[in-house]
């Protein structure tokens, strides 16, 4: 797939094939950085997400700073050792290689917020599962995410990071939440092959095994 990105006269790319085609980006960024007008197009997708009770719980917060980019990489690149550091030898080796983070690289850092208190006290659907408000957060995602692959562009979800550091890092207020810093920018070519299972590190599953008719382990 070319990096360039998807001319708005080009016919939209098919939402399978989006599903199908998006990856997380790590080694992939050229270095340049996602046009605004593109960004904004990717947003605006994310920002068209289903939500519990229409509260919108999301916020987004676009990290171009080269000093904020680096802070983040360094505590990223520590956490991403201690990882390392825990695992047993065979699966330290297969994890080596697999790169986890391209945040200096892609340019551009999109962190997306929950807010647990937008739509005050009583939001409609959320009063006996209160975690629908993060999993709509988590829709704004996967909207961004599927947004970014049609036009061409990647992004990579880092999460080997503290919480409390983020939080600090972009003066994020009291009780909102950073739930994913994505990497958002241009490729040079989209993988094939997920690297997780590139690298060996788990495969996807079977749909067949994923799937249950009318009780758990129903088929």
């Amino acid at each position: 797939m070319s990096n360039s990105h998807t001319r708005r006269d080009d016919p939209p790319m098919p939402v399978y094939t989006a599903i199908r085609s998006r990856r997380d980006v790590r080694a992939e960024f050229n270095g340049e950085c996602v046009d605004d007008a593109v960004l904004q197009r990717i947003l605006d997708a994310a920002h068209h997400a289903p939500s519990v009770g229409n509260t919108q719980p999301w916020d987004f917060v676009v990290v171009r700073r080269a000093d904020t980019l680096a802070q983040f990489a360094e505590h990223v690149a520590a956490e991403r050792v201690a990882f390392a550091q825990s695992l047993p030898p065979d699966r330290r080796a297969t994890f080596d290689p697999i790169r986890i983070e391209g945040i200096e690289t892609s340019r551009t850092g999109v962190v997306v917020t929950y807010d647990p208190e937008r739509g005050g006290k009583h939001v409609l659907g959320r009063a006996t599962v209160d975690d629908t408000g993060v999993f709509s957060a988590v829709l704004a995602v996967q909207n961004l995410g599927l947004a970014a692959i049609s036009e061409g562009i990647g992004v990579g979800w880092v999460s080997f990071y503290q919480e409390s550091f983020l939080t600090d890092l972009l003066d994020i207020p009291s009780p909102v939440r950073p739930i994913a810093w994505l990497c958002v920018g241009p490729v040079t070519e989209f993988a094939q092959v997920p690297d997780l299972e590139r690298f060996g590190w788990r495969d996807r599953r079977p749909l067949a095994e994923a799937v249950h008719y009318e009780k758990f382990g129903g088929c």
